[in-house]
């Protein structure tokens, strides 16, 4: 990732400076360029995005689209929800709103129809996974810290993350999705969020191989590295079948692995209800038949967590306080206690 932003790159007429851009030859280039937040995004910053693809689409000078993130930290670490939870305080709309146009950027990178690459370099999580995962060419680094860490602020994997993870190998997609565990860029690669791994230090040549005009394709990295993740398969796959969050709990708790039974501890701090939502989203995901299937199921969570959900408190705990403050106070105290029939009203329109 640019430590700094080029000089060449500049924002779009009467949008933000958090998003630049640069024409490099063939190539159309995105910056994310709010270091201190890591690239963290914002309703200015998705609208942007989605007027300039718009644009780049249709010119016949740019071969290929990519997205970096500005600064030392990484592509980026999501929506900014700190602002999201004051809007819902507040009684005003802003996160809903948020949540549609960045889910209109996503469905357009998923269906772009020239080649869109992600250089998923440093920490990718929450919203930075909608802005790279659904591009033609996702690669990932030794740098990589790739994560769905919503359960852990009241919410639940939205911008289609639930596609990759519904399709993860085993019951991968449901041990990410109910834990938020950050993962490396090797084990992005062996889940279907990344196609290849690469070396950090190519990254300027690789940019330069695209504003000549290259097509790159995943050959131009290791596309079979060696997963971390992938070898722990053995206790995961076994806790993790079904659909109840309680009986998968027990498992973890009665297993004798110690990882088993860690990962549930971590489980226990987590949202109740978001974590009950979320094994059920990616359940349904590996249902349905496209991204914007999967989009439109986000939209309707979103709103029913907009509404009512833990997403406040959980804010308030890990992103305003820093784990610092006084514990959550989730909706339900276990996830056992969350009714069925609240998980099942969670998915209805």
């Amino acid at each position: 990732m640019p430590e700094d932003a080029p000089t060449t790159a500049s924002p779009r007429p009467g949008h933000t400076d958090e998003v630049l851009y640069e024409r490099r030859g063939a190539l159309g280039r995105i910056l994310l360029n709010r270091p201190r937040a890591i690239n963290s995004l914002t309703t200015p910053m998705v609208d942007s995005m989605l007027e300039q693809l718009r644009d780049w689409s249709a010119d016949d000078e740019v071969v290929s689209v990519s997205i970096e993130g500005v600064g030392p930290k990484g592509l980026c670490a999501g929506g900014d929800m700190r602002a999201a939870r004051e809007a819902t305080m507040a009684g005003r709309d802003d996160a809903i709103v948020f949540w549609d146009h960045e889910y209109q950027v996503d469905a357009a990178i998923a269906a772009y129809p020239k080649p869109y690459i992600a250089f998923m370099d440093g920490i990718v999580m929450g919203g930075g996974v909608g802005v790279s995962a659904h591009g033609s060419l996702r690669l990932a680094t030794e740098r990589t810290r790739l994560a769905m860490p919503e359960t852990a602020i009241g919410f639940f994997p939205d911008v289609a993350g639930c596609w990759w993870l519904a399709k993860a190998p085993g019951q991968l997609g449901p041990y990410l999705a109910m834990t938020g565990a950050s993962i490396t860029g090797a084990d992005a690669v062996a889940t279907g969020f990344a196609d290849a791994l690469i070396s950090s230090d190519e990254l300027p040549a690789l940019v330069d191989r695209l504003a000549a005009g290259e097509r790159l394709d995943p050959s131009v990295g290791d596309t079979d590295p060696t997963s971390p993740l992938v070898a722990q398969r053995g206790w995961i796959d076994e806790c993790f079948t079904g659909d109840d969050p309680a009986v998968i709990l027990r498992r973890l708790e009665a297993h004798g692995s110690e990882e088993a039974r860690g990962c549930a501890a971590v489980i226990r701090t987590k949202s109740p209800l978001s974590v009950a939502v979320s094994l059920e989203a990616v359940r349904r995901a590996a249902r349905m038949r496209s991204i914007n299937e999967v989009l439109q199921q986000d939209r309707v969570l979103g709103r029913h967590f907009w509404e009512r959900s833990d997403m406040p408190e959980g804010v308030r705990v890990v992103l305003v306080d820093k784990g610092a403050g006084e514990p959550p106070q989730w909706l339900w105290d276990r996830v056992e206690d969350v009714p069925h029939d609240v998980v099942e009203g969670m998915f209805v329109c």
